[in-house]
């Protein structure tokens, strides 16, 4: 029986695809993707568009993306090394989604500011 035939699970906690939502939900994650979306990128490249990832964050990300298979790492060997991420067959599937989450988020955040206020001003009172 190969993996296509089994019946994944997200709800289940115990399921290995929870911890692929769990990879594909996480903020740094989303953020990483929608630079690679983009196009190829170097590190310091990530780094400086996502403002507010530690080093150690976006390591962390990049090594557990190309674990998953989601982005691919190319080492060159120049002088001084350049390396470059690039998002993997399955990893440009995920673009369309993360994308429609950010037009969402950018459509919707007027919304949940509101929202925030009226619940903080009742919590408050």
């Amino acid at each position: 029986m190969g993996n296509e035939d089994i019946e994944w699970d997200p709800y289940d906690p115990n399921c290995p695809s929870r911890q692929l939502v769990d990879r594909i939900g996480d903020r740094w994650t989303v953020l990483v993707i929608g630079v690679l979306s983009d196009g190829p990128a170097r590190y310091r490249d990530l780094a400086d568009r996502v403002a507010g990832i530690s080093p150690k964050m976006l390591s962390q990300t990049l090594k557990a993306l190309e674990r998953d298979g989601l982005v691919v790492r190319q080492a060159f060997a120049e002088v001084p090394p350049r390396v470059v991420y690039e998002l993997t067959e399955a990893g440009q599937t995920l673009r369309p989604v993360l994308l429609e989450l950010e037009r969402w988020a950018r459509k919707h955040m007027p919304g949940v500011l509101e929202a925030r206020e009226r619940y903080d001003a009742s919590a408050q009172g």
